[in-house]
């Protein structure tokens, strides 16, 4: 089947549409609000316990069935973005993260809030990917390194912003004003993307994979609440061992099927391509131990250093600023484009690596070691997270940018939520107490408290040393393969 598109690619001329940068501010709008919601609940959950008398199992569903239905659909947005169109479906994905938003915002009760929140998950997953592939397409190869440096800025400053929004927001409304928020940045997004932003698909029409698409969300969906659910309920436990069946048996069924038909979702040659592998091994790497140590950051700062939840958001800061500065004033992209990818993926990485170090061995001495190490990470952040989506992006043809978009968001969810888990673990295996708080209330003495909290503090400082080791092996790996992609390419 043959689509009625003749073109794939929107912009009509050799540099790119000619509303690229007006286009790609649009899209990153929409990006924004996804990802501050990745974030912002955490802040409102004493809110959600009180007002709506919420269990701690209520407020885990409302964390994670966001990020469950997201990461379980981002494959399988990014394929329907690919065939029916960039600009549908992100449209489509404002206009249903605006409804999740406005259903969760007038919530009375646990089970709406948790449904509106699964509804916004949805709309999150065809956002995240059509925004990559949309900003792929409008523009000339030669700008896609400066291009894709914005998108991964827009996605430093959400994770920065998002307890800055929550707390500031808790501070002079209810708690449903976090989510009603997005509703004029949703209507704006709608109306932009409307006006301005190109259509384009696959001209080849690929016929829709509708089983690959439901392994997939199933197979991920199972992988990420078995991560999730590992560390609170036990590795052993039958509910993470169930999980965890099925996400191997179901992602094990998928490949199979991905291999055997001639319209695969997700096209199983792209493993071979060296560059392709190379970013996705660098990819989890870097997720696994960027997403493990900064959650283990902000206990940190607010358990060990003594900060609240605002002032510990606030002291973070410097880490996205460093992404957002280097990214949008280009910097980066032209280091990249100057060392070449694999160099700069490399330098990226051991920044980072060295930004855990020195959180690690100087953060408990106070603020000033953790703000070196803050600055660091910002600055390898800035450099190797780009490189390593453009790598992606461009072993993979054009037309199939939804998906590759798709396989990025993938990596990050499984990455970080692996990252949380196993450096979780780490934190655990050296400090045994139920929680901190709990092991304060029971010490007897002010000696007896100094002892738990530098019992907690060498169980972090280990964790961050760990997610650096992760950081910095990603950095040599991804290096490598790329490195041998390029001499093979050339």
């Amino acid at each position: 089947m043959s689509s009625t598109s003749p073109v794939q690619s929107p912009h009509d001329t050799q540099g790119g549409h000619p509303r690229r940068w007006l286009i790609l501010g649009v899209i990153c709008l929409a990006q924004l609000t996804v990802l501050l919601d990745n974030t912002v609940l955490n802040v409102a959950i004493p809110s959600l316990t009180e007002e709506l008398d919420a269990a701690t199992s209520d407020i885990q569903w409302m964390i994670n069935a966001y990020s469950l239905v997201q990461s379980g659909l981002l494959l399988t947005a990014g394929s329907a973005a690919d065939r029916y169109g960039r600009k549908k479906m992100l449209i489509t994905g404002l206009a249903l993260f605006g409804a999740g938003s406005l259903v969760a915002g007038l919530a009375d009760s646990t089970a709406q809030l948790i449904a509106a929140r699964a509804g916004m998950g949805v709309g999150g997953a065809l956002l995240l990917t059509t925004t990559l592939a949309v900003a792929m397409q409008i523009f000339a190869p030669e700008e896609h390194p400066k291009a894709i440096g914005v998108w991964s800025a827009v996605n430093a400053l959400g994770f920065a912003t998002g307890p800055l929004v929550g707390g500031f927001m808790l501070d002079h409304f209810w708690w449903g004003a976090i989510f009603l928020i997005n509703l004029p940045v949703a209507a704006l997004g709608l109306a932009a993307v409307v006006a301005l932003v190109p259509e384009s698909k696959n001209p080849q029409g690929d016929r829709p994979d509708l089983l690959g698409a439901l392994l997939s969300t199933i197979g991920m969906s199972s992988l990420v609440f078995t991560i999730i659910s590992g560390p609170e309920h036990g590795w052993s436990s039958g509910r993470v061992l169930a999980g965890g069946t099925v996400a191997v048996v179901v992602l094990a069924v998928f490949a199979r099927w991905e291999s055997r038909i001639p319209y695969p979702m997700l096209d199983l040659h792209f493993f071979r391509n060296r560059r392709f592998t190379g970013a996705v091994a660098g990819a989890v790497l870097i997720t696994f131990g960027m997403g493990g140590a900064l959650f283990l950051l902000t206990q940190h700062l607010q358990f060990v250093l003594g900060y609240g939840p605002l002032e510990a958001g606030l002291r973070t800061a410097p880490l996205a600023l460093a992404v957002v500065v280097l990214n949008f004033s280009g910097l980066s992209a032209k280091w990249t484009t100057a060392l070449g990818t694999p160099v700069s993926v490399l330098l990226g990485m051991v920044l980072m690596s060295a930004g855990l170090v020195s959180i690690a061995t100087l953060g408990s001495g106070g603020y000033a070691g953790m703000l070196l190490g803050l600055v660091l990470i910002g600055v390898g952040c800035a450099v190797a997270n780009p490189a390593m989506a453009h790598a992606i992006m461009s072993a993979i043809p054009p037309a199939k940018a939804g998906v590759g978009a798709g396989i990025n968001g993938t990596l990050a969810e499984f990455g970080n939520g692996l990252g949380v888990a196993v450096l979780g673990a780490v934190l655990n295996s050296r400090f045994a107490a139920v929680s901190l708080p709990v092991a304060l209330a029971a010490a007897g003495s002010a000696v007896e408290r100094d002892r738990v909290v530098d019992a907690y503090a060498d169980g972090l400082s280990l964790s961050q040393l760990v997610g650096a080791a992760a950081v910095l092996l990603g950095g040599v790996v991804a290096a490598a393969l790329l490195r041998r992609a390029e001499r093979e390419d050339a």
